[in-house]
């Protein structure tokens, strides 16, 4: 098993293979969400991958698989608590998405290589961070309106590490952050799209409905070995 101390090595390696340049297909056609469910009272994990239609947002494939934590809670170290499950929902997909927006951060991250940077590299594919909280930085002047935007900025260096986005008139941001082969331009631009009617994107939404689902349904059943669902 992976030691605290070698996971922030392995995240210092792996942040110099991040791509910030958009490098999607043209046009988008099918966009990603992950998100995962941990049980309250047990070690269980539950993730979910759910992919879209990118112009209707209708589902066009969902996998999600559940199994025991196998890194401790660690803040900064996420990634090697979630991607597990999520890699092996991800390889259950009958649909490979063109572009996938993670509930976590990308660049936004003390590291500059949170979840969204590592599944990204994992997989080589175009990835986008939208956490719901600020993990780390500083952002000042972000107007009311739906679509205002504010840059956030690392405190050490006020490097730009990402952008505090307001998706509904009045209510708290979302962060956008590069995971990985996406400008922050343009992951900014397909969150604000994703968000069609609530604070979250829709990939996020639905991600987080498929995997409370799934831990539900696995809790269920009688003998209880990893499972994909």
């Amino acid at each position: 098993m992976i030691t605290p101390a070698d996971a922030i090595t392995l995240q210092e390696q792996l942040r110099a293979q991040v791509i910030t340049t958009d490098m999607l297909p043209h046009p988008i056609r099918t966009i990603a969400g992950t998100d995962v469910e941990y049980d309250t009272s047990t070690d269980l994990i539950a993730g979910s991958v759910v992919v879209l239609d990118y112009n209707t947002l209708s589902v066009v494939a969902v996998a999600a698989h559940c199994m025991e934590v196998t890194f401790p809670y660690i803040p900064g170290l996420f990634s090697f608590r979630e991607m597990p499950p999520l890699l092996e929902a991800y390889r259950q997909l009958e649909v490979e998405p063109d572009v996938i927006i993670c509930d976590g951060q990308g660049l936004a991250h003390q590291r500059r290589f949170g979840l969204a940077c590592h599944f990204g590299v994992t997989l080589n594919k175009p990835v986008i961070g939208c956490g719901k909280t600020r993990l780390c930085g500083r952002y000042d002047h972000l107007g009311e309106a739906r679509g205002s935007i504010a840059p956030l900025t690392a405190e050490e260096d006020e490097a730009l590490i990402g952008n505090a986005l307001r998706t509904r008139d009045g209510i708290n941001p979302v962060f956008v952050s590069v995971g990985h082969k996406i400008s922050l331009p343009t992951a900014t631009d397909i969150v604000l799209k994703m968000a069609t009617q609530y604070r979250l994107p829709e990939t996020t939404r639905l991600a987080d409905h498929y995997a409370r689902l799934a831990l539900l349904e696995y809790k269920s059943r009688p003998n209880k070995p990893p499972a994909s669902i």
